[in-house]
């Protein structure tokens, strides 16, 4: 029994072949590509383009966009190759478990919880403030109470009666959680089709915010295109490095949140038609439409406002703001990015508990975890008990736990998963040259290798104390699997 067993190619596949016994494959490259956009446009968008323009680089936060980007598309080249040769359930996991062996295929999966399930947790909480914001400023009804939309952790004193009000549970956010996981065990190609109406609906507001906005660009809001070097601290104290190379790389680390997702395409990869070729094309191309339309929104959206509107006036409603302000005539197109926030809030929690639960399923099969996790709907033929599990637990984290807790977590444990895919490339085109690849990262070992540079660099520039955070929870995740996981694996023990 060892720690470092491998699962054989030739296992893997042959759980692929046994499709007609489990999950249906119903995606198609369309699919795909939508289910990415729908986890990739969401709140990094409306919500950190402003955040990085204030804090770090100005205009040029669309060449923070660019870096950002380029990280992402060496990672996401090593998960196209990996998803198209091993169309398996489970990303990240399933590659590491094949060419590194069980106790990293554990870590790895046991980190990406903490992109999947507390970035849903997280995404579910901002689901619940920007529903107030509907409420009041489109719809102009009466706010849920505090008490029903806040956790047991915060409070808010009026600043006009001084009255103090305390949160008991978040609802809203429970209630998005709950039906959206409802919506996943219902079926994948259920989910996938109103995900698909969820990205109509965004992507067409983010490209009429782009082809109105144009017009409403003033090239001095352009000028100088990267500011000078400088030190900007915010409201909290916080010093940022602003404007100059450290501004860009600065807004690269922080926009970088707003591809978190695209990675979750290779999640469903043994829910596809025809993994070989599509799996590619879905992450690929989701990947490169987002990028096209982050570096048109972020021109548009830093020529229309000034900076010191972002640091001020506007906020995390910039986009609104700067539309009120500046884009007389199209105040409407501000209430119509308050929906687009709701609906890309819901289809990156819609992709995310997708993710989740695939990977719950995976490691279920394995023995790594409980072996209901890797039970299927007699009908729907969806791991249904992993996505009422995954409901409860993100559910109540987003019902009791404060937003603004989790940090960056969830890009820590995102860029060390794409690390370790970079690293099994590497690995598997050494240890198995024959395998048969229908997409092949080019120039290996060099882009796995600038892609494990570009990742290990955010993670820098994320701070001492989330490296201690990651640390803490894969020690927790350690003592589980020699505990538990290492005496019911499968792999290792085959008669249980």
């Amino acid at each position: 029994m060892s720690i470092w067993k491998k699962k054989s190619l030739t296992q893997l596949l042959g759980e692929a072949s046994e499709s007609e016994k489990g999950l249906k494959r119903t995606l198609t490259a369309w699919s795909l590509i939508a289910l990415g956009i729908g986890a990739i446009i969401g709140a990094g968008l409306f919500v950190r383009t402003a955040t990085a323009a204030a804090q770090n680089a100005g205009p040029s936060v669309t060449l923070g966009f660019i870096v950002a980007a380029i990280g992402c598309a060496l990672a996401g080249l090593c998960y196209a190759e990996l998803s198209s040769s091993i169309p398996i359930s489970g990303s990240a996991y399933t590659y590491t478990y094949a060419t590194m062996g069980e106790l990293i295929a554990w870590i790895i999966g046991w980190d990406l919880i903490l992109e999947y399930a507390v970035g849903a947790a997280t995404v579910g909480i901002a689901w619940s403030e920007y529903l107030n914001n509907l409420l009041v400023n489109v719809l102009h009804m009466s706010p849920i109470p505090y008490s029903l939309s806040h956790s047991p952790f915060q409070h808010f004193t009026d600043p006009v009666t001084g009255v103090v009000s305390n949160g008991i549970i978040n609802l809203p956010a429970f209630f998005i959680v709950a039906i959206i996981s409802l919506l996943l065990i219902k079926g994948t190609q259920e989910s996938a089709f109103v995900n698909g109406l969820i990205v109509i609906t965004k992507v067409a507001i983010v490209i009429l915010i782009i082809g109105f906005g144009w017009h409403f660009i003033n090239p001095a809001n352009h000028t100088p295109y990267i500011p000078a070097e400088s030190t900007y601290t915010d409201d909290q104290g916080i010093g940022h490095h602003f404007g100059g190379i450290m501004g860009v790389l600065g807004a690269a680390g922080t926009v970088f949140f707003a591809f978190i997702g695209f990675d979750a395409v290779s999640t469903a990869a043994q829910e596809t038609k025809n993994p070989k070729r599509d799996m590619p094309i879905g992450i690929l191309g989701s990947l490169a439409i987002c990028t096209v339309l982050y570096i048109l929104f972020a021109h548009v959206l830093t020529g229309v406002a000034t900076v010191e509107d972002f640091r001020t006036g506007g906020k995390e409603a910039s986009v609104a703001f700067a539309i009120n302000k500046y884009m007389i005539g199209y105040e409407w197109l501000a209430q119509f990015v308050t929906i687009a926030i709701l609906a890309g809030f819901s289809s990156v929690i819609l992709v995310m508990l997708l993710g989740q639960s695939r990977v719950f399923y995976s490691m279920g099969k394995d023995g790594l975890l409980p072996s209901f996790f890797g039970d299927l709907h007699s009908k729907y033929k969806t791991p249904y008990k992993a996505n009422l599990v995954i409901l409860v637990i993100v559910g109540l984290f987003a019902a009791f736990i404060p937003g603004d807790i989790v940090g960056d977590m969830t890009s820590i444990g995102t860029l060390f998963a794409f690390i370790l895919v970079c690293v099994s490339v590497i690995v598997l085109r050494k240890t198995e040259p024959d395998l048969k690849r229908e997409f092949k990262t080019p120039f290996v070992p060099l882009v796995p290798i600038l892609g494990i540079i570009v990742c290990m660099a955010m993670i820098y520039g994320l701070g001492w104390t989330n490296w201690l955070r990651l640390g803490v929870w894969l020690i927790l995740g350690l003592v589980i699997y020699f505990l538990y996981s290492k005496n019911h694996s499968k792999l290792n023990h085959p008669d249980k």
